[in-house]
């Protein structure tokens, strides 16, 4: 047996040093995977992040690549005019006009090929009587278009009409993070150190740079427009706004004398109203058409003064190019980098998972920054913009890992622990089994036993009939009856190890019926009274008043047949023979007691009882008939309708057996 034991304990030793190494192992594997998919989370924010700016981008420039060429300049005609009108057009507002902020947009203006600007709040005046509104409008105006004439139109010196989308990449333009592209030149640009649009993954200093490219500022993903309008509404359009740009001209560079003639239109009270007559086809078919082609934007970036507090080192201009016939014209806005930069933090915050945070900075920001788990380069084609996340609590894996190592180890001590214990534990389910074997042994001779005396006292009455040795009535009477109760025994028996037998396998069935509790209690105990009579017992019934419910009747015709047969078994020495048997209601529970006068039940054995086999005596000694199934049983019915069983004691002497079950819900109290 040591020997066993000592081979045993050497195999499990060898087994937990072996487990203890491969779980060491494991956990390293286990921070790395970690480290990884964080990592991977990271880039999966980004590339949500990259998405969402796309869209809100790609937003604007359909919205502004879709709008009117009339809307830059000061004023338009509407092109619902009838032709019966065209002598005396209205005009109307900008729509741009009022302000210079317009979404991403900032400062809308067209450039004609002399150089002429002209803008949609060309028209605000500075006065005394102006008000402050006004004022400021027409201070940013003024410097939007000194903006323009300083930093922009030299960029684009030497444009020449036909040739201006050509020449917007000129040889004046600055390129912060690529090199200069050569005139006319559009697209990515390589240089040795990174290509604008690879999205491989970089490495900054030990960290995670990836690319992600932003395609919609550029002129690739956008198509050219082609828009039909008539002749008389361009006419007017160019009319107008030539007047306006030169009175503004005028204005702004301090000339005392107004040469500019006001445009030829309808006073400038009535330019608000909107006609809604549309021309008749005929009308509409003898009008001549002019065909306007609007092509994409492109981004321009031009350097200034204050371009170190730029995140791109310098303003953005998106310009495209349009074409009315043999007139040239560009038109375009600044980007408004700060609006953009919102609109970034905006979907980075959104996207923010837990333990992670953000901030922006220029290209190759993150170098210097060690906390940064993942540097997301936003390539706009023209320059980028790093979003550098980050961990909130960096040492977390760390201490995770570090939490996982002493749950790891808790889990060595505790399946060392565990393996004693089943060693200890062998031991006991071997006295277990052992106790087990011998209670299935003492069943099968008390099922033996149990069937051979009911079968003995059947087969020696019936052959005494047979043979006719019964010559008195009353006698042969007497026979017929011990033969009844005997065979009743007998299928009570039976019974009880059928049900047993289902019960143990889940076979046993029941059928609910709502009826009177009363009546088939008071039927058994009827059944019974000859048995107990027999055996020198009297069962009197205090029936109380109960509740209709719904119950299995062969289940509770067992509970009270067994619980009367025990206490006719274990009182049968008791001085009062009498027992009683009771029902009635707590409430909750529908209760049916048995109770007897003979010697009880000691508190050690009060539950164990109910067990299945378990027996008060030993088996080689016992002097009371029984398998050891009865009580087992009624806990078994009694569990079947939600109820329960319990044994107390009895004054003087005895016990009483109440059963509980659960009482229909209209009868419960609360």
């Amino acid at each position: 047996m040591y020997k066993r034991l000592i081979i045993l304990s050497v195999i499990i030793l060898a087994s937990l040093c072996g487990l203890v190494w491969m779980g060491y192992h494991s956990i390293r594997i286990r921070a790395e995977g970690m480290e990884g998919a964080r990592l991977g989370e990271f880039a999966s924010v980004a590339e949500q992040i990259r998405q969402d700016v796309k869209r809100k981008l790609d937003e604007f420039m359909q919205t502004e690549q879709n709008r009117p060429y009339t809307d830059y300049q000061y004023y338009y005609v509407p092109e619902n005019v009838a032709p019966s009108q065209q002598r005396q057009m209205p005009v109307l507002r900008s729509p741009l006009g009022e302000r210079l902020e317009h979404g991403l947009a900032y400062g809308n203006f067209q450039l004609e090929p002399d150089g002429s600007i002209t803008t949609p709040n060309d028209g605000p005046k500075q006065g005394q009587d102006a008000e402050g509104r006004d004022n400021d409008l027409y201070a940013k105006a003024l410097l939007n278009r000194r903006n323009i004439e300083r930093n922009l139109l030299p960029v684009l010196s030497g444009t020449t009409p036909g040739s201006l989308k050509m020449n917007l990449y000129g040889a004046g333009a600055y390129y912060p993070t690529t090199p200069p592209r050569k005139a006319g030149q559009v697209g990515p640009v390589e240089d040795e150190h990174r290509v604008v649009g690879d999205s491989k993954s970089k490495s900054l200093r030990g960290r995670q740079a990836e690319n992600y490219p932003i395609e919609s500022l550029q002129s690739q993903s956008q198509k050219t427009r082609v828009v039909e309008q008539r002749r008389s509404i361009v006419e007017q359009n160019i009319a107008s706004n030539a007047a306006e740009s030169q009175q503004t001209l005028l204005e702004q560079g301090g000339r005392q004398a107004a040469q500019a003639q006001p445009p030829p239109t309808v006073p400038m009270q009535q330019a608000a109203e909107v006609y809604d007559s549309q021309p008749s086809p005929a009308q509409e078919s003898q009008v001549e058409t002019v065909q306007i082609r609007i092509e994409p934007f492109v981004p321009l970036l031009v350097p200034y003064e204050e371009g170190q507090q730029s995140i791109f080192g310098g303003q953005v201009f998106l310009l495209r190019h349009v074409q009315i016939e043999d007139k040239h014209f560009l038109q375009g806005f600044q980007l408004d980098e700060k609006k953009l930069i919102e609109e970034v933090e905006e979907s980075a915050a959104r996207f923010m998972r837990n333990g992670m945070d953000f901030e922006l900075s220029r290209a190759g920001g993150a170098l210097g920054k060690v906390d940064v788990a993942h540097a997301a380069i936003l390539d706009f084609g023209f320059g980028d913009l790093t979003l550098n996340l980050k961990e909130v609590d960096p040492d977390w894996i760390g201490q995770e890992i570090r939490h996982l190592r002493l749950w790891y180890f808790g889990i060595v001590a505790v399946v060392l622990l565990a393996v004693a214990l089943g060693l200890v534990s062998l031991w006991s389910n071997a006295a277990a089994q052992t106790r087990l074997a011998r209670k299935k042994d003492d069943f099968i001779s008390a099922v033996s036993h149990e069937l051979r005396t009911p079968l003995t006292s059947i087969r020696m009455y019936a052959e005494m009939l047979e043979k006719n040795w019964v010559k008195s009535q009353d006698k042969a009477a007497e026979y017929y009856r011990n033969m009844r109760q005997e065979s009743e025994r007998l299928s009570r028996l039976i019974e009880n190890v059928l049900d047993f037998s289902r019960i143990q396998r889940g076979r046993k069935k029941y059928v609910f019926n709502v009826g009177d509790i009363n009546n088939r209690v008071g039927a058994v105990v009827e059944m019974m009274k000859p048995y107990a009579t027999q055996r020198g017992f009297s069962v009197k019934t205090e029936l109380g008043q109960v509740e209709p419910l719904a119950f299995d009747s062969d289940a509770v015709t067992q509970i009270v047949v067994n619980l009367l047969d025990n206490a006719i078994k274990y009182a049968r020495n008791a001085e009062d023979r009498t027992i009683t048997v009771r029902t009635g209601s707590d409430g909750r529970f529908v209760l049916i007691e048995v109770e007897d006068h003979g010697p009880g039940v000691p508190h050690r054995q009060r539950e164990k009882i109910f067990e299945s086999f378990y027996r008060s005596e030993a088996e080689a000694t016992r002097q009371t008939a029984g398998t050891g199934l009865g009580l087992a049983l009624v806990k078994k019915f009694a569990e079947a309708h939600d109820g329960f069983v319990e044994v107390v004691g009895a004054k003087p002497t005895g016990a009483i057996f109440r059963v509980a079950l659960a009482a229909p819900k209209s009868a419960r109290s609360d």
